[in-house]
């Protein structure tokens, strides 16, 4: 989980940092686990492009991550640590006695031959789930369900975790990796420990082919188009003083675009603070 640099014998090389992957112990995924992954290119179905700067960029294919946990009280034994093209935190292979093999996020701490357990009456150690309620206060905890049954939809990024602060009732406070506290239903599961790969957020691209790579296009500034293209647009020289907005008008700084008949801000007992 170290970080490595590079002579520079040219500008990109010059801050170009990448990670030493020497928490990975193989380069071959298990091909049961592997499904083809079409690339959008940002379009939609109407073929219009939906999401920008998206497109290129290395050919992939998708890793099946377990994200419900769903096979329980049965140990598990790590037998693999990998590298997933899809997403920033490692993953690691689960082999059960049964033969069935499964992909999990790779917690901090985790090693080959380790073995771990899904299930309400699990250890409190790292890999293993259970339902936010049997979790002490004060424990790191990441891959959260948000609805029972559904899978983990939240901290699923490297090196991330969210705390335990109280119980009250049927729900659980969490504080984010975002710093927002938020109540979330006790029978909800979560993973015990903190994601690894945690020197991920300290990596620099150091040259923008690295980012075509990642399949994300270049960002046009809006004040460099003209006007037909954009409202920052146009102007004799540099032009400053717009209200910032999208290329539809919309502003894009402090205002509130949640839907309140789909919010679940009931459950958001304070916001993520400004960074």
């Amino acid at each position: 989980m170290g970080i490595k640099g590079f002579k520079p014998t040219s500008a990109g090389r010059r801050y170009m940092t990448v990670s030493t992957f020497e928490e990975i112990t193989t380069d071959k995924p298990e091909r049961s686990l592997l499904k083809p992954l079409k690339k959008s290119g940002g379009r939609g179905n109407t073929g219009r492009i939906t999401s920008f700067h998206r497109g290129g960029g290395h050919k992939r294919r998708y890793r099946l991550i377990d994200w419900k946990r769903d096979k329980r009280d049965i140990a598990a034994k790590v037998i693999t640590i990998e590298y997933d093209p899809n997403r920033s935190a490692r993953i690691c292979l689960l082999q059960y006695p049964d033969g069935e093999k499964r992909y999990i996020l790779h917690p901090l701490g985790l090693k080959v031959g380790d073995k771990i357990i899904a299930g309400e009456h699990a250890d409190i150690k790292a890999g293993n789930a259970m339902p936010l309620a049997n979790i002490p206060d004060g424990a790191w905890v990441h891959n959260v369900e948000l609805k029972i049954g559904r899978g983990a939809q939240l901290v699923r990024t490297a090196g991330n975790y969210a705390q335990i602060l109280s119980k009250e009732g049927d729900y659980v406070l969490l504080k984010m990796p975002s710093g927002e506290m938020r109540k979330i239903f006790h029978r909800c599961y979560a993973t015990i420990g903190q994601l690894g790969n945690i020197d991920n957020a300290n990596l620099h691209i150091g040259k923008a082919g690295r980012s075509r790579w990642l399949g994300i296009k270049p960002n046009v500034r809006g004040t460099a188009m003209n006007p037909i293209d954009h409202p920052h647009g146009g102007g004799e020289g540099r032009s400053k003083g717009n209200h910032p907005v999208t290329p539809w008008g919309i502003p894009t700084k402090g205002y509130k675009t949640r839907n309140k008949k789909k919010s679940t801000s009931k459950y958001i007992v304070k916001r993520r603070g400004k960074k």
